[in-house]
């Protein structure tokens, strides 16, 4: 596994540390997006200069996108088709209003956007709010 990992890390030019590759074994095994706080405890005791470095890192090489969900906290997830030059993991968010997690939807597309000429798209971030299936039970 460690070996996969690295590999995922070298094809995005980046160096694969022992943090970095703790990061991302973490983000890999979350259903969910996380916040730097539950990485941060998920990995305790690990620095959480180290940690937000990595994910920021991570977000420019194109391996994890950001979410904003509304609840205040950056949530992160790993991409799926994203690069340095761009997140095109364009999909739809569903935030759960009983438990808080934040999920990818990746079969669930974000719809193009047209724009009036001379404006520039730069980032589309679309979130669901409502009961996910644990918590609807």
């Amino acid at each position: 596994m460690k070996k996969e990992i690295e590999q995922k890390l070298l094809a995005k030019n980046i160096s694969p540390t022992a943090m970095r590759l703790l990061v991302f074994d973490f983000l890999d095994k979350q259903p969910y997006a996380v916040s730097l706080t539950e990485v941060e405890n998920g990995l305790a005791p690990a620095d959480r200069i180290t940690i937000y470095r990595t994910l920021k890192k991570f977000e420019q090489k194109g391996l994890v996108h950001l979410i904003a969900d509304g609840s205040g906290a950056q949530k992160y997830a790993l991409c799926k088709d994203c690069s340095a030059d761009g997140h095109f993991d364009l999909h739809i968010h569903f935030t759960c209003a009983v438990c808080k997690e934040t999920f990818c939807l990746p079969k669930s597309k974000i719809p193009e956007i047209s724009l009036p000429q001379g404006f520039l798209l730069e980032e589309v971030q679309l979130t669901v709010k409502g009961i996910c299936d644990r918590c609807s039970h």
